[in-house]
């Protein structure tokens, strides 16, 4: 076991918020979950999740524990209250509260974290391709009392488009919502493209008003080392993207 290893934003965001994703360095999971595994649901060993969620806290003094989601690729959203039980079978959450942890879990799938510029507000959005075309971002952003225009946003690591295949299926869903979709695939063989889904991502939030949008650029798939992929290894841990409001800043 090692100090945890995480990912900062290459945003601006208020002083008072905090945000980072975790990778698969340090942990105690063994193979093929090997690192830091923060999901209970893939099967590893429940003792070492409960283990790495402890040394994530400690690890990075968090101001309490992460409000954990049940992800089921819907277009739910919840917004976290303090102290406050909540709808887990969500994709999506919000929180106005400070010292409230939104948090999602990613391994290829698109990790989107959301703040106000005034640092009042701040959403994690898990986002695969079925998400993104159904509207997880948009649902978001109607639930946040921010305007657009006021938001940061930053994309995390996820899978690149070079190791996306999609099928024409996909990428019919997203050109029927949207003509403009089509500039997002490659075709590399006949029936089959590559989708860029960071791409396809960051064309929402643009097109919805939101005010800066980056992106981290980091493949998933492509670095094995340091993140976890699902549809590289199958059987595979699970990064978090964590945002809270800080109440000592």
């Amino acid at each position: 076991m090692s100090l945890i290893s995480i990912i900062k934003p290459n945003w601006e965001m208020p002083v008072n918020v905090s945000a980072c994703c975790t990778t698969r360095g340090g942990g105690v999971s063994l193979k093929p979950f090997d690192g830091l595994n923060l999901a209970g649901h893939v099967g590893d060993d429940d003792q070492s999740v409960t283990m790495n969620r402890s040394l994530l806290k400690d690890q990075l003094s968090l101001p309490a524990e992460p409000r954990w989601l049940n992800q089921t690729h819907s277009t739910r959203v919840v917004t976290l209250e303090a102290s406050r039980p909540f709808d887990t079978e969500v994709d999506a959450a919000i929180t106005r509260d400070v010292d409230t942890i939104a948090v999602i879990m990613t391994a290829d799938c698109l990790p989107i974290l959301l703040s106000n510029r005034a640092g009042t507000e701040v959403a994690a959005v898990h986002a695969g391709w079925r998400g993104l075309a159904d509207g997880i971002i948009e649902k978001t952003l109607d639930k946040m009392e921010s305007n657009p225009e006021q938001l940061l946003t930053w994309i995390g690591p996820a899978i690149s488009q070079q190791q996306f295949e999609v099928g024409d299926e996909v990428r019919e869903i997203f050109v029927r919502n949207n003509v403009a979709a089509e500039a997002r695939f490659i075709e590399n063989r006949p029936g089959h493209w590559l989708c860029d889904l960071p791409g396809l991502a960051s064309d929402i939030l643009v097109q919805q008003g939101v005010g800066s949008v980056r992106s981290s650029g980091l493949c998933s798939f492509e670095d094995e080392a340091q993140f976890f992929s699902y549809r590289r290894e199958k059987v595979t841990g699970r990064m978090a993207s964590l945002i809270w409001i800080n109440s000592t800043a």
